[in-house]
């Protein structure tokens, strides 16, 4: 059974000192670091977490907002213009988070793949490689929302008849730096965070619903074989 979202993950900790300092990891001079496939962010050595990496396909028709939602999630600017993907780009987004019931912290490692529709057509020899385990549906028009006819009450609703978790973001530029060269770091991990915070309990929800169902099928299949034992 879903949980209610915020019920797994402290979603106000990275306002927190201890929050902030692992936080600290993903800037680099109040920028968002840009990781590339190789890179980690640095750690505090007395309690480094675990790290748990997933892969996360956005694919659709050209000019949704795939590209925004990925600038907009590593803290880079929005792009002003719409120039296709070229293939298929992967970005890598560092993510910290605190779990409520253990206070264990766990750094998220999501690698994200931005595909077009073309794309995906072109190389759909890589489809059982990408592996897609769950799907969500992200909407980035959510400030037109404000202003259409589709309420939240119809959004609870679609969540709930298709069992898609639907992860609103709108896409625009956060706060810049004082000398106005960049967007803010740290500014925009709080913009982000309600959306890689319900990313991140989304995902571990699952796997320890997976993992408890594991447990419980070896569980029944070793008392069945202790049965069996008995009976010959």
């Amino acid at each position: 059974m879903s949980r209610p979202r915020g019920s797994i993950v402290q979603f106000n900790w990275q306002d927190s000192p201890e929050g902030r300092e692992y936080f600290a990891g993903i800037l680099r001079r109040n920028r968002r670091k840009i990781f590339g496939l190789l890179e980690i962010p640095s750690l505090p050595m007395q309690s480094p977490p675990d790290i748990i990496n997933y892969k996360i396909v956005l694919y659709g028709k050209p000019g949704i907002g795939k590209t925004s939602t990925i600038a907009k999630l590593s803290g880079q600017e929005i792009p002003l213009t719409h120039i296709e993907t070229p293939g298929i780009q992967t970005t890598v987004i560092y993510w910290p988070v605190k779990l409520m019931s253990s206070s264990r912290v766990l750094m998220f490692r999501f690698q994200f793949w931005d595909c077009g529709d073309h794309a995906m057509k072109k190389y759909d020899h890589l489809l059982p490689v990408i592996e897609l385990k769950y799907q969500y549906y992200i909407t980035n028009r959510f400030d037109q929302f404000l202003h259409s006819d589709i309420t939240e009450q119809e959004l609870r609703e679609f969540e709930e008849q298709w069992s898609v978790p639907v992860l609103k973001i709108a896409n625009k530029d956060g706060p810049r730096l004082s000398d106005g060269r960049g967007l803010d770091g740290r500014a925009g991990i709080l913009d982000v965070a309600p959306f890689l915070n319900t990313l991140a309990e989304l995902l571990w929800q699952h796997e320890q619903t997976l993992a408890s169902r594991q447990v419980s099928r070896n569980s029944s299949n070793s008392s069945r074989n202790s049965a069996d034992r008995r009976i010959r």
